[in-house]
């Protein structure tokens, strides 16, 4: 049992981690002729990143951008719960509370890379591929859902 509380726990924090960099990181999209990059905040090239992405004033862009830090807000306040519940919780009762936080994690990173696939990683010519930013994403979106689903059903024992 100690094994799975701590491999969760691993997982949780990487799971934290790679929302950071998925989100700060400016590589969603990076071109596949040129040393360049569009993120959720910068447009970058080899030589600098300027602020002017060329779509910054649309409302998707802004939703991804707050769907994003909401996630890693209720990551992280699922990782303190959880904690917290180690330490706190009687014997035989279950992290519901870790794994709902985690769950609404989950949904707002579904929400927000899903936004941002409709609406910009189908970007026009053959010019971009999906940068490592936004396959973290996707991953985070994957490992927030199993910890959700075994935080539900992990008992303390």
């Amino acid at each position: 049992m100690l094994v799975l509380l701590a491999g969760i726990f691993v997982v949780h924090i990487a799971t934290v981690i790679m929302l950071f960099v998925s989100t700060i990181a400016n590589v969603w999209l990076a071109s596949s002729t040129a040393d360049a990059s569009v993120g959720l905040w910068k447009n970058c090239t080899n030589v600098s990143c300027s602020d002017s992405l060329s779509y910054a004033s649309e409302g998707a862009l802004k939703t991804v951008q707050a769907f994003m830090i909401l996630s890693i807000i209720f990551c992280v306040i699922a990782l303190l719960v959880f904690v917290f519940q180690l330490f706190t919780m009687e014997k035989g009762n279950r992290f519901f509370l870790s794994g709902a936080t985690t769950l609404v994690c989950w949904l707002c990173i579904l929400v927000g890379v899903s936004i941002y696939t409709s609406r910009y990683a189908n970007h026009d010519g053959t010019l971009y591929h999906h940068g490592y930013s936004y396959i973290l994403a996707w991953i985070c979106f994957c490992f927030s859902f199993i910890i959700g689903v075994v935080y539900l059903v992990l008992r303390k024992k």
